[in-house]
């Protein structure tokens, strides 16, 4: 694939705590109601992990199931050797499905084995390449590849706006009258910029507070 326009950096990449402790204290120093989710949430995971095609295949096994259901299919994938692009396009899509895998989502598996993406290359491209070229894979929507870019590249600015626990959890912080859109939330985000993926981060984590609160498990 395409390789990003010579000159283009990737920009501020989080590499550990200490990147993310930065983050949050910009956040809480720019935004009042961001101050008040830190101190309830306390410090904010780091959440990184290894780059590269398992990365990207664990996120399409998450999509649209539990968190659990999504960590028992990951291990038999583990477990039969099935997390490397070459294994996975040499497989039969109905042997992909007898480890528990839908029907669509082990199509999805194979055309990222068969996609080619050069991984090496998306830790170097900037934000707006990495989605292009990740968005362009069947089975990888713009969410996939924002959780991407934040989680396995370690991309500083960027957001899931279309994600549904950041949406409520914005609704509950910043008192709205209902979830904002996907639209909304990103124009809301912007003012989190150059820490938008650390926004991210205690959203989250201002969640799982916030409902547990509730009483909700």
């Amino acid at each position: 694939m395409t390789g990003p326009t010579l000159g283009q950096t990737p920009g501020r990449i989080i590499h550990g705590p200490d990147c993310v402790a930065e983050g949050a204290a910009w956040l809480a120093a720019s935004d009042p109601v961001m101050q008040h989710i830190l101190c309830q949430t306390g410090p904010l995971p780091l959440r990184r992990s290894p780059d590269g095609f398992a990365a990207l295949l664990d996120a399409i096994v998450g999509q649209q199931v539990s968190t659990a259901s999504a960590r028992a299919i990951w291990a038999r994938l583990e477990g039969a050797g099935l997390t490397d692009a070459e294994r996975v396009a040499g497989t039969a899509e109905e042997d992909l499905r007898a480890l528990g895998l839908s029907r669509q989502k082990a199509r999805y598996a194979r055309a990222l084995a068969e996609a080619r993406i050069d991984y090496e290359a998306l830790r170097f491209a900037p934000d707006a390449h990495v989605m292009t070229t990740l968005t362009a894979v069947t089975g990888i929507g713009r969410w996939t590849a924002e959780i991407y870019a934040m989680f396995a590249l370690g991309r500083a600015d960027v957001f899931a706006s279309g994600d549904l626990a950041l949406q409520e959890a914005a609704r509950l912080a910043y008192g709205l009258d209902a979830r904002p859109s996907a639209k909304a939330m990103a124009l809301m985000a912007e003012s989190w910029s150059p820490w938008r993926a650390v926004a991210a981060r205690a959203l989250w984590s201002y969640y799982r507070v916030a409902k547990a609160r509730e009483g909700i498990r």
